[in-house]
C-alpha cells in the first residue's frame, strides 16, 4: 500500500514510546533463585550417592576403623567415674566429662584383659639392646665350638630365632639324624653332646630358660600307654637334664613344656621329621635377672589391675549381670562376704 503523501502544512508524526513496567514479587517464579535451590539438592544427592559407594566398597573392618577415628576414647575406671556408687554399678546416662554412655555407642573403651600383668617393655631399650648383642655373641660362640668338637654337620640342625620371649635356639631333627631314639626320650650320645655345647654357651648369661619339646603328627598305635604329649614332655625333661648335667643350674628354668605337634616347624606338614625338636629359649633380661613382675609394673596400672580383681568389685558385677528384672542392690549396699577364705570370686568356682 503507498504511504499516504503529507501536506505542506501537516506536522511530522510523533515517535509511539513503549514503558515496560515490572511489578516486584515475580522475580523468584521467573529470576535465578531456583537455581540456588537446585545445586544445594544436587550436591545433596551427590554427597547420599557418595555415601552409598563408600558403604559398598569398604569391608566392616575398614569402616570400623573409620568410626573409631573419629570416636573419642576415654580411659578410666568405673568406680572412680560417675555412678559407680549408684544403681547402675558403673554405667550411668552421663559419664565423666559428660560424654554420653549409652550401651557404649560413641566411646572407645579399653578393658584389661584378666590375664594381663602390666609389665613394662622388660628391661627398656637399652637392655633389649645389650640382650641382641649377647644374643649375637652366643650364636657365633656356639658355632665355633661346634666346629672345634667336631659337630660341624649338626650346624645345618640348630636355628636361632628371636621372639617375644628371647632367642630361641632350635635343635632340629632331619631325615638323617634324630636326637632321640625313636618313640623314647633317650638322648642318643651325638645330640647329648650338643645339647653339652648349648648349655656352654647358656652360662655366660643369667637369664631365664624355657625348654619345649615337639614331635610330629605320626601317632602312636594304641596312644594309650604313650601318646604325642607325653613324648615331647618327657624329651623336654630329658633336654633340662642335660643341661643341668652340663652346669645349667636349677633356678635358671622358667619353665618345662611339651606342646606335641601344636606348633610345627614345617606348618604345610606336619609329618616332616623336622616338627621333631627341641626348642631351648634364652629369655630378655628383667631389670637385672632378679625383678619381679610386681616391680616392673608402674602405680597407676598396678592400682587398675588391683581394681580390676577387687572381690566386692567382682561380685557386683557378677550380681548386676544376673538381675534380669532390674532390680540391683540399692547405693551403699555391700554383699555380705563377697570373698570367703578359700575360696573364688568368681560365681561358680570354689
Amino acid at each position: 500500500m503507498a504511504e499516504k503523501k503529507r501536506g505542506a502544512n501537516e506536522p511530522e508524526p510523533r515517535p509511539v514510546i513503549v514503558k515496560k513496567i515490572i511489578v516486584e514479587g515475580h522475580g523468584g517464579h521467573h529470576g535465578g533463585a531456583w537455581k540456588v535451590a537446585y545445586a544445594d539438592f544436587v550436591t545433596a544427592m551427590m554427597a547420599f550417592f557418595l555415601l552409598m559407594w563408600l558403604l559398598g566398597a569398604t569391608t566392616e573392618k575398614q569402616r570400623k576403623a573409620l568410626a573409631d577415628y573419629f570416636t573419642p576414647t576415654l580411659v578410666e575406671l568405673k568406680m572412680a567415674s560417675a555412678g559407680s556408687t549408684g544403681l547402675m554399678g558403673g554405667d550411668s546416662l552421663t559419664g565423666k566429662d559428660n560424654y554420653p554412655t549409652t550401651g557404649g555407642v560413641g566411646n572407645l573403651s579399653i578393658t584389661i584383659p584378666r590375664d594381663a600383668t602390666g609389665t613394662k617393655d622388660q628391661g627398656g631399650k637399652a637392655m633389649r639392646a645389650a640382650d641382641r648383642q649377647k644374643f649375637e655373641s652366643i650364636k657365633k660362640d656356639l658355632e665355633a665350638r661346634m666346629n672345634r668338637k667336631g659337630l660341624s654337620r649338626l650346624r645345618k640342625n640348630v636355628r636361632f630365632t628371636e621372639t617375644r620371649e628371647g632367642l630361641r635356639i632350635d635343635l632340629i631333627d632331619e631325615a638323617d639324624f634324630a636326637m632321640f631314639a625313636m618313640g623314647t626320650d633317650r638322648l642318643v650320645p651325638e645330640a647329648r653332646a650338643l645339647v653339652g655345647e648349648v648349655a656352654s654357651v647358656l652360662k655366660t648369661m643369667p637369664n631365664d630358660l624355657i625348654v619345649r619339646g615337639h614331635t610330629d603328627a605320626l601317632p602312636y598305635a594304641s596312644g594309650k600307654a604313650m601318646n604325642n604329649w607325653r613324648l615331647s614332655s618327657a624329651r623336654a625333661e630329658s633336654t633340662r637334664q642335660a643341661l643341668a648335667d652340663s652346669g645349667i643350674g636349677n633356678p635358671r628354668f622358667a619353665r618345662i613344656e611339651g606342646v606335641a605337634d601344636r606348633e610345627p616347624f614345617v606348618k604345610d606338614n606336619r609329618y616332616d621329621p623336622r616338627n621333631r625338636r627341641m626348642s631351648i629359649i634364652l629369655g630378655w633380661s628383667r631389670g637385672g635377672g632378679g625383678d619381679s613382675a610386681d616391680e616392673d609394673t608402674d602405680a597407676q596400672t598396678r592400682a587398675a589391675i588391683k581394681e580390676r580383681d577387687d572381690p566386692r568389685r567382682v561380685a557386683q558385677e557378677e550380681a548386676r549381670k544376673l538381675d534380669m528384672g532390674g532390680t540391683a542392690l540399692p547405693a551403699g549396699v555391700d554383699l555380705l562376704n563377697p570373698a570367703a577364705p578359700g575360696t573364688s570370686s568368681k560365681p561358680g568356682k570354689h
